[in-house]
């Protein structure tokens, strides 16, 4: 692609690696990028333009603070983070002046809580872009869909004179616990929108293949249930207590008992209980995340709705006030057929390149921004470009092949001159 090489995609994918950014604090992140497409003739916004802020999911408000903080201390231009007031993510707008759709395209920014291995036989450390960001790491290659999400912006100003139609270019944050595209759906940026793309590195693809319409996309709640108590010495007046580890644990092994769905799969997991100070004092607070999952939204509804009135029943058996939260979502995945051919015709165009099917079978937020363009009645697709990796996903010795990431970029570019002609 013309002025567009593989060598400047590695070295933006390798400048995000090293500093990642948890969900909801990527503000050095959106910094950059902000930067980079603004130098390029970008009108970009930030801040609460692009995110209602009444449908935020998970944001906690030490990671929020603690990461502009380090914005602060790595001299994040003040102007910059004044314009995201709080808020990260961008999008970035074009306009080509002559008629035509308008196309959106979306590339997650967040990182993985997870320790980057030190194993020498990594390349990051080899090659010395490992993350310098104790215990986060981009293990999910969200890194490189932000370096795709740049060079397709790069091609798409150099092709601004050739292309018809608006585009809009989705910088989202908080992918992971699928917390961030809600508030971006919510916003309403979407609501024009003609078509609208989004891809993911590798899972369970190989270099050179490409999953053109993923199968078992689930939906998912992600839920947090806090149970309070009253604590009390729990040998001298233990009658004076609510225990709420007791709610806590008495709320698991009903939640791991519902009966699944008969029409498609369903899935629950209680991942963390937290409760507890000594030994001999009864418990005032448990804290419990879970997610359910379903083959479609009422399969998913169902194990919701049985979680909440197993949580409420805990509280009434054992006296405690409950606290819920829905911390994030995500839905099923329904590629329109169109777009499926659109990719197909642009995956011919590299002989290199091979057409596959796998089963997916997890979540993805991107899903929510696809179905908000499908409700307003324009078309979506989602797609796996495969990827070789050093290990599985969210692993702290993963690595992808940094050759797709132009492939990545040809494969957006292609879809994009087909559909400014539709």
């Amino acid at each position: 692609m013309k002025d567009i090489t593989l060598q400047q995609l590695i070295d933006w994918r390798r400048e995000f690696h090293q500093f990642p950014e948890e969900g909801w604090s990527e503000f050095v992140t959106t910094a950059k990028i902000i930067t980079r497409l603004r130098a390029m003739g970008y009108r970009v916004q930030a801040g609460k333009k692009n995110i209602n802020e009444q449908f935020i999911r998970g944001r906690n408000d030490n990671v929020v603070e603690k990461g502009l903080a380090a914005a602060y201390a790595q001299n994040i231009d003040p102007t910059l983070l004044a314009e995201m007031d709080g808020l990260t993510g961008c999008v970035a707008l074009l306009d080509s002046g002559r008629p035509g759709p308008t196309i959106a395209l979306r590339f997650d920014i967040d990182c993985v809580l997870v320790q980057e291995t030190a194993s020498p036989d990594h390349i990051p450390n080899q090659a010395q872009f490992a993350s310098v960001n104790p215990g986060k790491m981009h293990a999910c290659g969200h890194d490189g869909h932000t370096a795709i999400g740049l060079g397709i912006a790069q091609w798409l100003m150099q092709q601004r004179n050739t292309l018809n139609g608006r585009f809009k270019l989705i910088f989202q944050p908080a992918e992971e616990g699928v917390r961030g595209a809600r508030p971006i759906a919510e916003s309403g940026i979407l609501d024009d929108v003609d078509y609208f793309l989004a891809l993911h590195l590798g899972t369970v693809a190989k270099s050179n293949e490409v999953l053109v319409d993923p199968q078992g996309f689930l939906c998912t709640t992600k839920l947090d249930f806090r149970f309070y108590g009253v604590p009390a010495h729990a040998g001298a007046d233990p009658q004076k207590g609510h225990n709420a580890l007791a709610g806590g644990c008495h709320c698991t092994i009903q939640l791991l008992g519902i009966a699944r769905h008969g029409d498609g799969m369903s899935q629950i997991n209680v991942g963390v209980i937290r409760a507890g100070e000594g030994r001999n004092v009864i418990p005032a607070k448990a804290e419990l995340q879970i997610e359910v999952r379903g083959a479609t939204k009422e399969i998913n509804d169902y194990m919701t709705d049985r979680a909440m009135r197993i949580a409420q029943g805990a509280a009434h058996s054992f006296d405690l006030r409950l606290e819920t939260e829905i911390t994030g979502e995500a839905v099923d995945l329904r590629n329109d057929p169109e777009m499926i051919e659109v990719l197909k015709q642009a995956i011919a165009e590299h002989p290199s390149l091979k057409v596959v099917s796998h089963h997916f079978g997890g979540s993805e937020d991107a899903t929510i921004l696809a179905r908000r363009v499908q409700d307003k009645g324009g078309k979506a697709l989602y797609f796996i470009l495969g990827s070789d990796l050093t290990a599985g996903h969210h692993q702290s010795n993963f690595d992808f092949d940094e050759q797709s990431l132009l492939t990545g970029v040809e494969l957006f570019a292609g879809c994009i001159q087909r559909l400014c002609k539709m």
